[in-house]
């Protein structure tokens, strides 16, 4: 009879822990409250590194690239949006080195030359806003993360040739994703949202409005196969590390939906938005266009970088003269 090892109760209360420090910014469209038991993969993945005494290893695929659509966002570059992303991400790096001294470390992995085709996003600027997005980290000493892309797999072959490898090797036919959004009805939501990002990201579509969307459910279909693709790839190299997603995630599932800053919606990215910030110093994430309106522009190291709301509160006269 094999012999089964019971659960050490310290590094499963740490486990714990950690899990209760991503929980107040967990991404999920679920509206009832959860608690750390009930996500139990990843409570099983903590496990594994605590119970080495190893750093606990995240891997969030995202930071792809700006939206092509210029009234969703400031440039093709990170801005304060991705800044202050990068910041979260790090400062719950530290938290959790705080109650468990390895620490923990997050590797993005940007997955923009995954979906550039698709996305309309040419791949030289998929480039740049990965680069500067490791020259962010560096400048901010952000050391708890680090930046990983199909570069760091496939080298200097043609972005195209990149895309075909992954796809043919990873991705999920087209029959089996079309069968899962008709029965599933996270898939069905993924599908959607993606849709109407793809939509809402296309500024130059010279067709009437059904035909923008014949053409974006169908290149949805392709963003979730490749999604599907990187994911297995991230797995096949970072096989031990817990999973987050920057997508709405249900309590309990493989992936933890994690929310980066304020936003209007359960799907809003830096990537897809600007930053906004009010009078009382906290930040929002929204649309280029609506930023504008509220607020003006600030420049940073000569390029756009957010949008300040001005403080247009009366001054109260404490002595009510």
């Amino acid at each position: 009879m094999p012999l089964t090892t019971a659960p050490d109760p310290r590094s499963t209360g740490i486990s714990a822990a950690i899990l209760r420090l991503l929980l107040p910014y967990h991404r999920t469209t679920d509206h009832a409250p959860a608690t750390a038991e009930a996500f139990r993969h990843q409570r099983r993945r903590i496990d594994g590194f605590v119970n080495e005494r190893e750093p606990v290893v995240f891997t969030l695929p995202g930071f792809p690239c700006k939206s092509p659509n210029p009234a969703k966002v400031l440039g093709h570059l990170p801005d304060q949006g991705e800044r202050l992303s990068l910041t979260f991400l790090h400062t719950l790096c530290m938290n959790i080195e705080r109650i468990y001294a390895p620490g923990a470390r997050i590797v993005i992995c940007s997955d923009g030359h995954v979906f550039g085709d698709l996305i309309g996003v040419p791949d030289d600027r998929i480039d740049a806003y990965s680069d500067e997005l490791r020259a962010v980290i560096q400048a901010l000493d952000l050391h708890h993360l680090s930046v990983f892309d199909l570069r760091d797999i496939l080298g200097d072959l043609p972005h195209d040739t990149q895309r075909a490898r992954i796809h043919d090797q990873y991705a999920p036919t087209l029959e089996a994703l079309r069968a899962e959004v008709r029965t599933d009805a996270h898939t069905l939501a993924l599908y959607r949202g993606i849709t109407r990002f793809l939509v809402d990201d296309t500024a130059d579509f010279t067709g009437t409005r059904s035909a923008l969307q014949r053409e974006c459910r169908k290149r949805a279909y392709g963003v979730i196969q490749r999604s599907r693709a990187w994911g297995a790839l991230i797995a096949e190299h970072h096989p031990r590390a817990v999973r987050l997603s920057i997508h709405p995630q249900p309590v309990g599932a493989a992936k933890f939906g994690i929310r980066l800053l304020d936003a209007p919606d359960a799907w809003t990215t830096p990537w897809h938005s600007a930053a906004l910030r009010d009078p009382d110093g906290r930040w929002t994430l929204m649309p280029r266009a609506r930023a504008e309106r509220l607020g003006r522009l600030v420049h940073r190291n000569g390029r756009p970088s957010h949008f300040e709301e001005a403080d247009t509160r009366a001054a109260v006269n404490p002595w009510g003269a």
